[in-house]
């Protein structure tokens, strides 16, 4: 019943939006040339789908966003639990972390754009700089909370550093390391985009710069609609994996 609600919920609200996308167009007189209505655009990704050109795209961006966001993850939640671990170091890291992490990935394109040229290479970049300090933080905030009074029955039940990590310090840290990886996949599928415009042939990206260059700008609401989508998907994904991740993490660890 709960997931029924849920779902009449959401086609609702897309169904406002639809419908409130309809009236800017209508009661602002705007041209097809200027704001597509919904049934130009459904009709271009339509024709997208049909031809094959939008599967191609959105699979040279996944896989980007797979590349990127593993290759920021795993190395991010293992720094994590380390710097975590180690006041005196993360003291002297927490500032160039702080430091670097206001800067947008796409600031450092230009430099990207000359170490690894054009392709898949520059937006993988990209998604591992936007990916890789949510999750680092997040991580380091998990280890550094976790109750004094656990790491005391470890040391009284001389638990080894490798028995302490994963009986105490890695199932207490977890939701805010499932935290960080939930705000990292949305944070990362953003700058996907913006790693895709600057160095990139293929992608959804790649697809919106290319149609703006020709005024298909149905074909550019479309292209930004899958986006939305996707976003949407993956960040349900994202969300049941965490379900899962609480639920049997007990039986995991």
């Amino acid at each position: 019943m709960k997931k029924t609600k849920k779902a009449a919920s959401f086609f609702v609200g897309m169904f406002l939006l639809i419908v409130a996308w309809q009236a800017v167009v209508t009661i602002g007189k705007y041209e097809e040339a200027l704001l597509p209505g919904p049934l130009s655009v459904m009709q271009a990704f339509i024709g997208m789908t049909l031809d094959g050109s939008l599967f191609l795209h959105l699979k040279d961006s996944l896989f980007r966003f797979g590349a990127g966001y593993l290759a920021a993850a795993v190395p991010a939640v293992l720094a994590g639990i380390l710097l975590g671990r180690s006041n005196r170091i993360w003291a002297i890291i927490d500032p160039v972390v702080q430091v670097l992490r206001p800067i947008s990935p796409v600031a450092w394109s230009p430099f990207i754009v000359l170490w690894f040229g054009i392709g898949n290479m520059p937006a993988i970049a990209v998604i591992f700089i936007a990916a890789f300090f949510p999750i680092l933080l997040a991580t380091v905030n998990g280890v550094r909370n976790v109750d004094e009074h656990y790491l005391k029955i470890a040391a009284n039940l001389q638990f080894n550093k490798l028995a302490v990590l994963k009986k105490i310090i890695f199932p207490a840290a977890l939701p805010a390391i499932i935290s960080g990886l939930h705000i990292a996949i949305g944070t990362a599928w953003i700058f996907l985009v913006a790693g895709e415009m600057i160095g990139a042939q293929s992608g959804l990206g790649y697809l919106i710069v290319d149609a703006r260059n020709t005024l298909d700008l149905d074909i550019v609401l479309a292209g930004i609609a899958t986006i939305g989508i996707c976003g949407f998907l993956l960040d349900r994904f994202i969300a049941f994996g965490e379900f899962l991740l609480k639920k049997y993490s007990g039986f995991l660890l």
